[in-house]
């Protein structure tokens, strides 16, 4: 159950990193209302994760689906670069989160 709410929390985290272009630095009131309300969702998932799991492996493995799927979304959504050398870190980002899970007691 821990582990569902860590990727939630993280799903969240894409979410509302994703959506900060679209507050226009918090100018803009909705996008900026849905942001609010997707950082405040994610970090109390984290912290209910937290519970059971140890903080530096919940922590890392939040922070690294983050940004591996904000950098997807930016790809995806905002026409940023796609090249391979880009690619192959979004690899290993991935792939240090996925070690961190399996090796987590």
């Amino acid at each position: 159950m821990h582990w569902t709410l860590l990727f939630l929390a993280a799903a969240l985290e894409i979410v509302w990193a994703t959506g900060l272009k679209s507050t226009d630095g918090f100018t803009k009131l909705w996008p900026s209302v849905g942001v609010g309300a997707a950082m405040a969702g994610s970090m109390v998932l984290l912290a209910l994760a937290a519970r059971g799991l140890p903080i530096g492996t919940a922590y890392a493995v939040w922070t690294g689906i983050g940004a591996a799927g904000t950098a997807i979304g930016g790809i995806l959504f905002f026409q940023e670069s796609a090249s391979a050398a880009r690619l192959v870190c979004l690899v290993l980002i991935i792939s240090g989160v996925a070690g961190l899970k399996f090796l987590a007691k």
